[in-house]
């Protein structure tokens, strides 16, 4: 079954309204991760981009408007024999204001196609944007568990700490009053500054952990709460497979290439069609100093077309025929990699959720094998290098409990990303989803400048500018 959104909101520990000494939840990290991550900003600015491709591409199809001026000062002095070879100087002053308009009105379809593959450009883009999200929560996620993993292995650490100081203190008592020997006091010693060992590797592993918990979120990490558990996943491989293969982002954005990859074709051949413009022309000069001035225009409609161009439009026809190819041959190859990936996830939860029960069942016996342990010992049955070896038995299955449960949840996120589910929309985090189509939608009739709704498209950018 596929997961519902309220399933994971809940294992996204989503809480109330914050309180000022509440622990953050793994819903918090991703909130945070999805509105300061400056990859996400990156890539929105790329779509907007790649929105004002199709009001380029639609300019296309308007008039295109100029005008032009030109103020003018000739003189001259000559002496010719017309005037008897006495110099004459002339001198004269015109200024003329022209406005002019152009319209193709047939390219065999060209710019109309050139929309169309700005409009599924943007349709690609968007996916890639999705993508990009479901890798920086991934990510998010995955820092959030790594910072609790490395705190409850300190925690683990610090407790092994205090428990074989205690054996080493009790192994001194004992051999004071001669129950052991000296090897037992050395085996305690040994095995503490093991455990000391560990304890500074468990701190520098939680610094590194809280640094990659500063990237991915945004922010130090603070007190966390437990992850939670897991939303209802798909049983099967063929049950996420399908809802991958339908709305995974990586597939949606091969199969706009694709469809762009076939326009690009059709572009080819429509450049050998003939192209059929229209132009229209009015201008007025006058000239300073006297009474001549000149009014008029014209209005013509010319065609053309490229007979040869050195083999150019050719070539351009089968280079667009083999990246049809190659998008189409990338349907394939994302399809194969969405598989595997769907299957591995499949496969790693599965594995950690058994590993995870078993860990549980090895810590209870631990614990029961530790204490037994340790009242033999104050009897006289056990020897001090039991005592020892039964701790950090008990210390290996709670840190291996401790990976497999974090593992668990970091493996059911996988999945969620790699069925394309792992999105601030389908988490239903608390935060403002950004609308790909907002800026496109202000955009998609190609506003001029100086229009009210050019005036609005560059508050808006120089709203986005400060933010």
């Amino acid at each position: 079954m596929a997961p519902t959104i309220a399933s994971l909101a809940l294992v996204a520990g989503l809480a109330a309204a914050p309180q000022q000494a509440r622990a953050e939840t793994l819903a918090d990290a991703l909130a945070s991760a999805y509105e300061h991550s400056g990859l996400l900003e990156q890539n929105r600015a790329l779509l907007r981009a790649a929105d004002e491709g199709v009001a380029q591409a639609l300019s296309q199809l308007r008039p295109i408007v100029s005008w032009g001026s030109e103020l003018t000062h000739t003189f001259s002095n000559s002496k010719t024999a017309a005037s008897n070879f006495v110099a004459v100087s002339n001198s004269g002053t015109s200024a003329s204001l022209s406005l002019s308009a152009q319209l193709v009105v047939y390219d065999g379809g060209q710019s109309q196609l050139g929309v169309e593959i700005a409009k599924e450009s943007v349709l690609s883009t968007r996916q890639a944007l999705l993508s990009l999200e479901q890798q920086v929560l991934l990510r998010a996620a995955n820092a959030y568990l790594e910072v609790r993993r490395a705190s409850e292995f300190l925690a683990l650490r610090q407790n092994n700490v205090r428990l074989i100081t205690q054996e080493l203190r009790a192994a001194r008592d004992r051999f004071e009053v001669g129950e052991v020997t000296r090897t037992d006091v050395a085996l305690a010693e040994a095995r503490l500054a093991a455990a000391r060992s560990g304890l500074a590797a468990a701190q520098g592993q939680l610094a590194q952990a809280n640094l990659e918990y500063i990237a991915a979120v945004g922010h130090k990490p603070g007190r966390l709460s437990p992850a939670g558990g897991l939303p209802r996943l798909p049983g099967t491989a063929d049950a996420a497979l399908a809802v991958a293969l339908r709305q995974h982002p990586d597939m949606l954005q091969a199969q706009k290439e694709a469809t762009v990859a076939d326009l690009r074709v059709m572009l080819a051949d429509a450049a050998l069609s003939p192209t059929l413009s229209l132009t229209g022309r009015v201008g007025h000069t006058e000239n300073f100093g006297s009474r001549a001035n000149n009014f008029g225009g014209s209005i013509g409609l010319s065609a053309n077309q490229t007979i040869y161009a050195g083999g150019r439009l050719s070539s351009l026809q089968r280079q667009a025929m083999n990246n049809r190819d190659a998008a189409r041959s990338n349907l394939h190859v994302v399809s194969h990699t969405i598989r595997q990936n769907v299957g591995i996830a499949i496969s790693a939860l599965q594995v950690q959720r058994a590993s995870a029960q078993a860990s549980d069942q090895q810590v209870r016996a631990a614990q029961l094998a530790f204490r037994g342990t340790r009242e033999e010992a104050t009897l006289g049955a056990r020897t001090t290098l039991d005592v020892l070896n039964a701790e950090q038995e008990l210390l290996d299955a709670r840190a291996n409990l401790i990976s497999a449960q974090v593992d668990e949840i970091a493996a059911g996120y996988t999945l969620l990303s790699a069925m394309g589910e792992l999105t601030a929309q389908k988490l239903n985090l608390k935060v403002r989803i950004y609308d790909p189509a907002g800026y496109y939608n202000m955009i998609k009739d190609a506003p001029a400048g100086l229009s009210e709704q050019g005036k609005s498209l560059d508050r808006v950018l120089r709203r986005i500018g400060k933010d």
